[in-house]
């Protein structure tokens, strides 16, 4: 059955509210990518995110709260780092990962003793969050790997054939982009795991780099080598380079020179030229070093073809 996509309002909120109590999935939007979400606290139905997604089970998902203080309720501890960074990024695309409460289950954590938190920033977000009264545990509305959705449609184009009745809330496009900034705050720094949009400088802080953890499960999604794939090769190539790179088939997606308008149109871009049958490869210029391409070169980097 194809996706139900459902305009906000009211009946849309408590339709998908009995959907999400009753264990099943509902995607909707959020600033960063639509997610796909079932009730964090349910076991059962966290595992149907996998099944629909065909996520690996070692690959933990982010629970989305309404507020610090219900971030705060999942919590085992909740160090100064987080309130730091809570106060300067939320609502917003920032993940803050942290020792888990007792009652989040293994699946989403993939079985590992700590769990990304995140307060979006949308209204949709907002309202279902509200509705169900319950922490919501989601991934991207997409099949893994997959590049992830920035509209309804691209939801139901990626999922529809996955979940039978997938609700779909509309929330429009993205304004963010790309996936949330996660930062592991459970040692004595914070380290960032997955970069985004938010800079750890917003909260005045420095990215320390990569730090040593105990060997065990993955902390934050977005780690594996390959990820954010549209279904057509995309090629990064060196700044200058593109036109001798070019070939027969080929299309260019050109980012322009401001980090923002980038993150909100690339995903949408991937989408609509894999999509074209005249499209045989995507060439994209690698983008300027920094942090405000970070986020970026990373979805890039992981995007990209062998």
């Amino acid at each position: 059955m194809p996706a139900r996509i459902l305009a906000p309002g009211d009946a849309a909120y408590a339709e998908a509210a009995r959907v999400l109590r009753a264990g099943g999935l509902v995607a909707f939007p959020t600033e960063t990518v639509y997610g796909l979400g079932a009730n964090a606290l349910d076991a059962g139905a966290v595992a149907g995110i996998f099944e629909a997604k065909g996520r690996p089970s070692d690959n933990p998902i982010i629970v989305h709260v309404a507020d610090t203080a219900a971030a705060r309720s999942l919590a085992a501890a909740w160090p100064p780092a987080a309130e730091r960074l809570a106060s300067a990024g939320w609502p917003g695309p920032l993940t803050l990962v942290v020792e888990k409460a007792d009652r989040i289950p293994e699946i989403v954590t993939a079985g590992g003793a700590t769990v990304g938190l995140r307060v979006p920033d949308h209204p949709v977000a907002q309202a279902l969050l509200r509705a169900a009264s319950l922490p919501i545990a989601a991934p991207s509305a997409n099949r893994s790997e997959e590049v992830s959705p920035t509209t309804a449609a691209h939801v139901a184009a990626s999922l529809g054939p996955w979940v039978d009745d997938l609700l779909v809330l509309d929330g429009g496009p993205c304004e963010v982009g790309i996936e949330s900034t996660v930062v592991d705050v459970t040692g004595e720094r914070p380290v960032l795991l997955r970069p985004g949009m938010f800079r750890l400088e917003e909260a005045g802080l420095a990215d320390t780099g990569a730090e040593a953890r105990a060997a065990g499960p993955a902390r934050s999604p977005g780690q594996r080598a390959r990820h954010y794939a549209p279904s057509k090769p995309l090629v990064v190539v060196d700044p200058g380079a593109l036109e001798e790179a070019r070939r027969e088939g080929d299309a260019v997606l050109r980012l322009g020179d401001d980090p923002a308008a980038a993150a909100q149109v690339l995903y949408a871009e991937l989408h609509r030229l894999a999509a074209d049958p005249a499209v045989a490869r995507i060439l994209v210029e690698r983008p300027p070093e920094g942090d405000t391409w970070a986020g970026l070169r990373d979805r890039l980097r992981r995007a990209a073809s062998d």
